[in-house]
């Protein structure tokens, strides 16, 4: 029988492997097919731009939000205080990597714990929703926002990362229910992730039913998590199963479209391969609340809180420059601007 890792170990492996390695997904995000129409006389002042938003109770300044990453590793304790500073600056959203690690390794919650570093971020706590059926509950989810004093709980769908995962959780039989039952009982908002591969028109209606209050859609288009683990693969084979799935998911803008076709009033955040800020902008036209990134804040944030910082001001220049350019004061204007499809 393969030895599995320690969840510590997968934590260490999956950073390494995204700052090293090549592992997009063989999509796009899609997003490349969308344009907004340039205005050459916007009648706007470009530092008038309002990009500030509410959601779950925060102000944030920038509809942008820091993907969920990393925990579990002194790097990713390093990281994430990092990350938390810089969204603190810059006031933005932000959300840790999965706790399993800290809930089942309580020394390991401090790697999670950015609240000393940024007591005002809009915060996500985050467990696989696939732990439901293998002995979590609503006490553990409890665990998870309450080790870190957040605002709401992501849950993340995983089910393609765990089937090509050496040993993963692969069975997801009765899950929606008792997504359902975690709604019902706990005290903050719950958020369903994708993790790379999108939602579809039914999954989104599934959970709506559930009752989650949002849905970020992950989908495809960037990092692949089944290259992730194809490049950690204990044997040839299980190096085949993984690299097989390069190519699979729906790509980031047809999930939005998915989420807002099947349940018009859902909350919506947009991640999955975006690349900068106008991509942001892109994705809250077609539909979205919130526009995540990680990789550019992943690697800005391996070297310093002055880059992170950078990164997040850069970003949120770009969705100002955008909005500029396409004569959109507000918000609530580019949420209601139709984008153009060139033939």
């Amino acid at each position: 029988m393969t030895k599995v890792a320690p969840i510590d170990q997968r934590k260490a492996d999956h950073i390494k492997i995204n700052l090293e390695q090549d592992v997009r997904s063989a999509l796009t995000t899609g997003l490349e097919k969308y344009h907004f129409i340039h205005e050459a006389l916007p009648e706007l002042d470009l530092n008038r731009i309002d990009t500030t938003l509410s959601l779950f109770g925060k102000t944030l300044n920038s509809p942008t939000l820091v993907s969920s990453m990393t925990g579990g590793t002194d790097e990713a304790e390093t990281i994430n205080l990092r990350l938390a500073e810089a969204a603190q600056e810059c006031g933005v959203a932000m959300g840790v990597g999965s706790q399993r690690a800290a809930i089942e390794h309580p020394e390991q919650a401090r790697t999670f714990q950015v609240r000393r570093a940024a007591p005002d971020i809009l915060l996500f706590a985050n467990l696989g929703a696939v732990q439901f059926n293998y002995g979590y509950g609503v006490d553990e989810c409890r665990k998870a926002v309450d080790m870190i004093q957040a605002d709401a709980l992501y849950l993340h769908l995983n089910p393609l990362q765990e089937a090509v995962q050496d040993a993963g959780d692969t069975n997801w039989v009765g899950i929606a229910k008792k997504i359902e039952e975690v709604c019902k009982k706990l005290e903050v908002p719950i958020i369903a992730k994708e993790v790379g591969w999108g939602i579809s028109e039914k999954t989104a209606k599934l959970l709506a039913n559930c009752g989650v209050q949002a849905i970020d859609v992950a989908g495809a288009g960037g990092t692949s998590w089944s290259q992730v683990e194809m490049h950690r693969a204990p044997d040839e084979f299980t190096r085949q199963l993984a690299a097989t799935f390069v190519g699979w998911g729906i790509p980031t803008s047809d999930s939005i479209l998915n989420v807002k076709k099947a349940v018009p009033e859902m909350t919506i955040f947009a991640s999955g391969g975006l690349k900068d800020g106008l991509d942001i902008a892109k994705c809250i036209a077609l539909g979205a609340t919130l526009g995540g990134m990680a990789g550019n804040f992943l690697k800005a944030a391996a070297v310093s809180t002055e880059k992170a910082v950078e990164m997040m001001r850069l970003t949120k220049r770009q969705i100002d420059v955008t909005m500029f350019a396409a004569g959109i004061g507000t918000l609530e204007e580019l949420r209601n601007t139709k984008l153009v499809q060139p033939s």
